[in-house]
């Protein structure tokens, strides 16, 4: 797959992009189940690679390989590229610390498009700078977190919700704070505007980042669970009962059952 690549991108910065996007759509892999998210990383690393030697060009092609995320067809070729460019966003953002904050302002507008899969592309991306970048990029987010929709939100939690980012006290404590801002904003919405598409997601994705950032830390997860299972809330409790199904959690068999007794 390089050795295709890399003459393709080569041709695509010298503003021939015509190529190598026909290569992006035809192996795509779309309509179907999962994209070619393998593709998609190794263009983003190549990007990546070149952004800071050519930053001018390969900012170009990125914003090309974005430009139709507005009317974007899900489960299309098209939305494969649109995924390509905004993982190579994030990616390139890494190589070139001038172009994080434009960035991380463009993701968390991607960041509500009505394409799952560029939602999670966004996700993806502000992992990668997580972990690259943590304390501009956890800074970003959390004021996100603040001000963010619920699409906004439900990136900065599955960004963060990966026990390969809770690998440090500062990300445990920071995605625990972002669980219980994110579950306080579902519970304060009017039940008649719960069934919502956005709202739905949202609540879709606290149904496993709850258990996630528990498992990395048992004891105040769990205390946020017994805290948030006395509230008597039925999405509240879809949630809580998504997230003590998780294996991750079978050994906590005394802590869950509380929940449970909770929620009764």
């Amino acid at each position: 797959m390089e050795d295709t690549l890399q003459p393709l991108v080569e041709r695509a910065l010298t503003n021939q992009p015509g190529f190598l996007e026909f290569y992006l759509r035809d192996q795509s892999r779309l309509p179907g189940p999962r994209g070619n998210v393998e593709l998609a990383q190794d263009l983003s690393q190549h990007l990546a690679f070149l952004a800071p030697a050519f930053p001018i060009e390969v900012r170009s092609l990125l914003n090309h390989l974005v430009r139709e995320e507005p009317l974007v067809v899900i489960n299309t070729p098209g939305e494969f590229v649109v995924m390509c460019g905004v993982l190579g966003l994030g990616t390139s953002a890494i190589a070139v610390a001038e172009w994080r904050e434009g960035i991380l302002i463009c993701l968390a507008q991607y960041a509500r498009s009505h394409s799952a899969r560029v939602r999670e592309s966004v996700a993806l991306a502000f992992q990668k700078l997580l972990l690259a970048a943590p304390d501009e990029t956890l800074v970003f987010l959390m004021d996100l977190l603040d001000r963010g929709d619920c699409l906004q939100l439900r990136a900065c939690l599955a960004a963060i919700s990966e026990p390969s980012v809770l690998s440090t006290v500062q990300f445990i404590s920071s995605a625990l704070i972002m669980q219980r801002v994110a579950i306080e904003y579902l519970h304060a919405l009017p039940l008649s505007e719960r069934k919502r598409a956005d709202v739905r997601v949202l609540r879709q994705v606290l149904g496993y980042t709850l258990s996630v950032v528990t498992a990395a830390n048992p004891d105040d997860g769990f205390a946020l669970m017994c805290d948030i299972a006395t509230w008597n809330d039925v999405d509240i409790n879809w949630v809580l009962r998504e997230n003590l199904k998780k294996r991750r959690l079978a050994r906590f068999r005394e802590y869950t059952g509380k929940v449970i007794d909770l929620m009764a």
